[in-house]
């Protein structure tokens, strides 16, 4: 295949997914890894595509899209549960625990789900439903509001009921990171909802892969500064961890993907 038609069909598939991995490229394109990543380095310099760790994504501008749960679940599977694999481990019997609407929650909720007995304060529909289907002993609490394309409950009704609450930790999931705007979401009455979880939080811990880094949405939930943790994974940039360990109260990079590193070796610590 000549290098024009890679580029089209490389452009194409990041429009479709908004995130893919050189692998993934490589096999569609029946080419090798290294063919795969100078095409993204031509792409990215021209200003098709934005390269980050392991593939490319769409370049990085102010984003009002809001990408439909479906599409988002299936992107970065392994690090989504890595990083739920050290929120989970968190947790203790009789904690109020808020879960904001995300992939990454999402993920969370079937960890906690067969997990001790908590209160699970959420506005996602998704991560209610884990805990239904599942049966778990836990006490679910959903606000209300109207849904958004990710299936979060938002507005005056969600807003409102996040505010008579009073949560342990709160496990915010975010669609963007960024030095000068924080955490950031598409969604205008998505960040005040979730601004209401982290003002009824004692503790706020971010759950975000490394691709939200240099991302970010047309609404600012919270400052780096107002995390007290943010779980990653180890594909996060250089960087992105000298400024988020000097700014964020601590960051926790997940070994691995998908489970507890061998031998039980710990997440990596940045402490500020």
């Amino acid at each position: 295949m000549l290098a024009a038609a890679r580029h089209s069909a490389i452009i194409a598939e990041v429009q479709r997914e908004r995130i893919v991995r050189v692998a993934d490229l490589a096999r569609m394109l029946g080419v090798s890894l290294m063919t795969v990543r100078r095409d993204i380095e031509a792409l990215d310099a021209a200003g098709a595509v934005e390269k980050i760790h392991g593939g490319a994504k769409l370049p990085g501008a102010v984003s009002t899209h809001e990408p439909g749960f479906e599409l988002k679940v299936t992107q970065l599977q392994d690090e989504k549960m890595a990083i739920a694999h050290e929120a989970a481990a968190q947790v203790r019997e009789g904690m109020a625990v808020g879960l904001s609407a995300g992939t990454t929650t999402w993920a969370l909720a079937q960890l906690l789900s067969a997990g001790p007995r908590i209160t699970v304060v959420t506005n996602s529909v998704r991560v209610a439903d884990v805990f239904h289907q599942s049966h778990s002993p836990s006490t679910v609490i959903l606000t209300g509001g109207e849904r958004t394309p990710s299936d979060a409950l938002v507005g005056p009704l969600a807003t409102s009921a996040l505010k008579q609450l009073h949560l342990d930790v709160l496990f915010l999931g975010v669609h963007g990171v960024d030095a000068d705007a924080g955490f950031t979401t598409p969604n205008v009455l998505e960040a005040e909802t979730d601004r209401a979880f982290v003002a009824a939080a004692r503790r706020v811990v971010v759950l975000a892969d490394h691709t939200k880094w240099g991302t970010f949405g047309i609404s600012t939930i919270a400052g780096l500064e107002e995390a007290d943790e943010l779980i990653s994974d180890e594909g996060l940039p250089g960087e992105a961890r000298r400024i988020l360990g000097e700014r964020v109260g601590r960051l926790r990079l997940a070994p691995g993907g998908g489970g507890p590193a061998p031998g039980g070796e710990p997440a990596n610590i940045v402490q500020r």
